[in-house]
């Protein structure tokens, strides 16, 4: 079989997961343009502003469509967040203070984030007297409920963590239907704490948020799916007004919250990236999709399953070896638009405790919603492959990908 028929043959195996995609992208699409007649959007919007930002009307008003989308009473969405670690360290020194008490409920939060909570002497909520504690997954790697009412019933906590996506681990991200779920049980203690989603790589994927089916504050990033691929930076929390008001106050300062902040460079690529990012999702979901319908008929272990929808955009592969890893991910930037000549090597990102080799040939440096695949040089030898901006490019792709491996 050659490498076109195995893609054609991939691509009719996935009609009817393909069609549901594009239900759930108009579905997203019509939300979020009822956001932005609903904000009566103008060409206002996108103007620069400078200095302290009073009255910046873009910036007050794409948090408001964000708000509006997300389901949430308030959103910030701004070019001084500078990533997903960022959004989610700021909202967490936002909301908590020296000796309240935090429950993890989906097992060891994100590599770059562990030293935000633990680490020493750097300016950590472990520094500040804020304590993480992190209940593990069940063999299925989902979230244990009896576990966590357990925990909940014998300890004050002030808050209740989940990371929806799988982050390095060898597991599936959860599903809106998970989360909602989890924060079932959270409160069927009588938890009145915040319930915090980390929901990077999520976002509409599903018809909902989890700031729709009981999370208190969701954060993310817009080089991945809110921004739609245009979006060059920045980052979002949303949920309740009473948290997102606190985060400002962190964000900026106590005394001006929410009422500064400029952008020079105008807001216009953060509104229509907004406005593309339901149909970019859909894209990049259909490419991990056939890579992984691909790589499975090839032998080699991918997650989540095939035969449901994903919770995320991404997705994983297994490998025997380093060697088989370190080119699949080579693969991908050979087909980036962007520096597709550079050679890559594994390095010692910020963050990590191992090396990492990443494939990022990205109009945005990182961006995730763009074509693109990274992996921890560690065992088991796992590729997580996301995003692309066109299913046509994913396509191109997966063509140049299994030419190498076939």
């Amino acid at each position: 079989m050659t490498v076109e028929e195995r893609i054609t043959c991939a691509e009719g195996k996935l009609r009817d997961a393909f069609a549901a995609i594009d239900e759930i992208a108009l579905y997203n699409q019509e939300k979020v343009l009822r956001a932005f007649q609903k904000e009566r959007i103008a060409l206002r919007h996108f103007a620069p502003s400078t200095g302290y930002g009073y009255g910046d009307e873009g910036r007050d008003a794409l948090g408001r469509v964000y708000a509006h989308a997300f389901g949430a009473e308030r959103a910030i969405v701004s070019p001084a967040i500078l990533s997903g670690t960022h959004a989610l360290t700021v909202a967490l020194f936002g909301l908590l203070r020296p000796g309240d008490e935090v429950l993890c409920v989906s097992g060891m939060p994100y590599d770059t984030l562990r030293g935000v909570i633990w680490g020493e002497g750097n300016g950590s909520l472990k520094d500040f007297g804020v304590s993480f504690d992190v209940l593990d997954l069940n063999a299925d790697g989902k979230v244990s409920l009896a576990a966590v009412r357990e925990k909940l019933a014998g300890k004050q906590y002030m808050m209740v963590y989940l990371q929806r996506s799988r982050g390095y681990e060898l597991r599936d991200s959860f599903t809106i239907g998970e989360i909602g779920e989890v924060c079932k049980a959270v409160r069927s203690v009588g938890f009145e704490g915040c319930i915090f989603v980390d929901n990077c790589y999520g976002e509409f994927v599903e018809c909902t948020e989890p700031t729709e089916v009981g999370a208190d504050v969701i954060v993310g990033s817009l080089i991945k799916n809110p921004g739609g691929g245009l979006a060059p930076t920045g980052g979002y929390i949303a949920g309740k007004e009473t948290y997102i008001l606190q985060c400002e106050n962190r964000l900026t300062a106590p005394s001006v919250g929410g009422e500064v902040g400029s952008y020079a460079y105008g807001y216009q690529q953060y509104f229509q990236g907004f406005f593309l990012a339901p149909h970019v999702v859909a894209q990049a979901l259909k490419g991990a999709l056939l890579i992984g319908q691909c790589m499975a008929e090839l032998g080699y272990t991918n997650y989540p399953a095939l035969d449901r929808l994903p919770p995320d955009i991404t997705r994983a592969v297994r490998f025997d070896t380093e060697k088989q890893l370190t080119d699949f991910i080579q693969s991908v930037q050979d087909v980036s638009p962007v520096d597709s000549f550079v050679k890559l090597e594994a390095w010692d990102m910020p963050g990590y405790d191992c090396k990492v080799i990443m494939a990022a040939g990205t109009f945005n440096s990182g961006a995730s919603i763009e074509l693109s695949a990274d992996a921890p040089i560690r065992e088991p030898y796992v590729a997580y492959f996301q995003g692309g901006l066109t299913y046509e490019h994913c396509k191109l792709a997966v063509r140049e990908i299994l030419k190498k491996l076939v």
